[in-house]
C-alpha cells in the first residue's frame, strides 16, 4: 500500500517514459520491499531541466538527468538491507530510463506509523488487527 511520488527531470521526451517509470518503481518495490503492487499508487512529475539545480548548476547546463523518490511504508515492514538494496536498485533502473544521472539523484524510504498511515479510510494498524483476528475491517464511523 505504499504511495509513491517520483519527480524527475531528463532531456528523453518519449511520451511513455511516465508510464515506464511508474511501471519500474512499482516492479521494485514489489519485488524488494515485498509491496503489493495492487494497492501501490504512483505519481509521476517532470520537471524542466533548466529548473533543476544540483551542485550550483542546471541539470539542463549539465547535460544530466536526476530525480527524486518518496515511498511511504508502514514502519518496521522492511529491513535495512531490504532498503539499500532497493535504493542501488532505483538509482540504476532510473539511470536506464532517464539516461546518464547526476549523483545528487535521491530516493527516501519514508516509514509512517501504522496508526498513522493507511488507505481507503482505514490505518495499517486496524487492517493488521483485523487480519490477526480473522475478521474484516471496518471503518470507524465518523
Amino acid at each position: 500500500m505504499p504511495l509513491i511520488t517520483v519527480t524527475y527531470s531528463s532531456a528523453r521526451k518519449a511520451p511513455s517514459l511516465k508510464a515506464e517509470i511508474a511501471s519500474a518503481v512499482s516492479d521494485l518495490t514489489a519485488r524488494i520491499l515485498r509491496k503489493d503492487p495492487k494497492v501501490t499508487a504512483v505519481i509521476v512529475k517532470s520537471v524542466d531541466a533548466a529548473d533543476w539545480f544540483a551542485g550550483g548548476k542546471s541539470l539542463a547546463e549539465q547535460s544530466l538527468a536526476s530525480f527524486w523518490l518518496d515511498v511511504h511504508v508502514s514502519e518496521g515492514t522492511n529491513t535495512k538491507d531490504e532498503k539499500a538494496a532497493y535504493l542501488a536498485a532505483l538509482f540504476q533502473r532510473m539511470g536506464e530510463l532517464l539516461g546518464p544521472l547526476h549523483e545528487e539523484s535521491y530516493a527516501h524510504v519514508d516509514e509512517v506509523k501504522g496508526d498513522a498511515y493507511g488507505f481507503g479510510g482505514l490505518t495499517q494498524e486496524r487492517r493488521y488487527i483485523a487480519g490477526k483476528l480473522e475478521v474484516a475491517p471496518r471503518k470507524v464511523a465518523a
